[in-house]
């Protein structure tokens, strides 16, 4: 006769694993130092430099704060080093600066923004990393489309940073210009500048994408905000940010070739291919740019840019070695840089090319500092896609989408590099720290000291795993 047990084999029922609260107070603060990044001078034209600048120190010292309370597991010998000896020898050149009160206030933006990329690099997982990115992109997407719709139903005009609804000398000083419904004029959203928009709604199709093919839940509303991420990205109609989505697509459409690759030598093809498509591409946009820049809308000469090129030059060359002192962006205040370029009316913060503005700030030898830095990161980036993770005998673990987005991440900031400046300041410098500083620390996806000890915070299982898509 059958008798029931009091003591089954099995373990009892248990709730489900969920995040400790302190966790998610983490979680949500990187998200919000990723919004700050992300949203770039929308804090200025909301509340003006001072208060934004208070709430960037303050963002910087609460960041530094949690870090020693909470004490991530960090390889001191496996820092992004090339990237502190940009930082030194941009903090040097505060010695010989020409304008050392810019050159001051800049710096420490710029170790702030190094300091966020490092911590968030260090207490979140890759895929946690993610997830904050994919959450900070929908806040500025949801609230850049929801300020253009409010301007252009509720004010009928358009607006001045502050809300002040005045006419402007120029359409430039416009934080939002009113166009939502006035297709195809360019849009601006929260940041007040289509050439800022359309870079970052670049990002989120990128983002999304890899959340997506990860099979993160509820991707009905991931393909919604793909679309309105693509939706922002053509109203904002920037010239380069269409060229860095070509960049984008060959960097996709090359890596995940690479990763079929089963034989030996069967990479080379890939790679003599991608060069001609490199070299081809940019031999064509060269003589033919007066064709591709007149039907985008814009000059042959970048809508001015060029010009701007030929002061920073002269600038530059005076002292070509160490540059004149650090300064990103350009203080419109400093009489080194007051009515010095003039652009619209308005004095030029930026020399519009990364690399002649590191040129005149930094000399030759902070260009060297930076190309060295970007070299090593498109190259860890790179193979980080490309090869199969790989830790033990085992050689046939699956690829993870995850690692895909350095590596896009870099597409986009070196194309933008040749026509902006942004990639030295802001979310361009803040991503590339922090995910060349994720793979430094923490090469495979899951795996690895850092990855272990933030499931532990987070209340996971600690035992090692292959990639789900409840993981995502």
């Amino acid at each position: 006769m059958a008798v029931h047990s009091k003591h089954p084999a099995s373990a009892p029922p248990s709730p489900p694993v969920r995040e400790k609260t302190g966790h998610l107070l983490l979680r949500g603060w990187c998200i919000f130092v990723l919004f700050m990044s992300l949203s770039g001078v929308a804090w200025v034209h909301a509340f003006g430099a001072a208060v934004a600048g208070m709430i960037t120190i303050a963002g910087g010292v609460l960041s530094l704060v949690l870090w020693f309370v909470v004490r991530p597991p960090l390889q001191w010998r496996r820092l992004p080093w090339f990237v502190v000896g940009y930082v030194a020898w941009a903090t040097l050149s505060l010695a010989w600066s020409a304008w050392p009160d810019t050159s001051a206030l800049t710096l420490l933006l710029l170790w702030i923004t190094t300091l966020q990329a490092v911590f968030i690099g260090s207490v979140l997982t890759w895929r946690e990393l993610v997830r904050a990115v994919a959450s900070a992109l929908k806040w500025v997407l949801a609230l850049s489309i929801l300020f253009e719709l409010w301007v252009s139903v509720f004010i009928g005009a358009p607006i001045l940073p502050g809300l002040v609804v005045e006419k402007a000398d120029d359409p430039i000083e416009y934080w939002s210009r009113n166009n939502l419904f006035d297709f195809p004029e360019r849009i601006q959203g929260i940041m007040g500048n289509a050439n800022l928009l359309a870079p970052v709604a670049l990002l989120a199709i990128v983002v999304f994408a890899i959340r997506f093919a990860s099979g993160a839940p509820r991707q009905g509303l991931l393909i919604a905000w793909m679309v309105l991420s693509a939706f922002l990205f053509v109203r904002a109609s920037s010239a380069t940010s269409y060229l860095a989505a070509v960049a984008v697509l060959v960097v996709l459409a090359t890596a995940l070739l690479m990763r079929h690759a089963t034989r030996p030598g069967e990479r080379t093809k890939y790679y003599v291919a991608y060069a001609v498509v490199g070299i081809g591409g940019l031999l064509t946009l060269w003589l033919l740019r007066d064709t591709i820049f007149s039907a985008l809308g814009r000059s042959a000469d970048l809508t001015g840019r060029e010009g701007i090129w030929e002061k920073v030059l002269v600038r530059a060359s005076e002292r070509p070695w160490v540059g004149w002192g650090y300064a990103t962006p350009w203080a419109p205040w400093d009489p080194a840089f007051d009515r010095w370029i003039i652009d619209h009316g308005q004095t030029v913060l930026q020399a519009h090319n990364m690399w002649i503005d590191v040129a005149m700030q930094l000399g030759i030898i902070g260009v060297v500092l930076l190309g060295v830095m970007y070299l090593a990161f498109v190259w860890r980036s790179w193979f980080f896609a490309v090869d199969r993770p790989r830790w033990d005998l085992r050689a046939d673990r699956p690829y993870s989408p995850v690692t895909l987005l350095p590596t896009l991440v870099g597409a986009i900031v070196i194309v933008q590099g040749f026509a902006e400046s942004t990639p030295l300041l802001l979310w361009g410098w803040l991503f590339v720290v922090m995910l060349g500083a994720k793979i430094k620390q923490s090469p495979h996806v899951g795996v690895g000291p850092a990855e272990q000890s933030a499931a532990i915070e987070r209340g996971d299982a600690v035992e090692r795993h292959e990639p789900t898509k409840q993981d995502a």
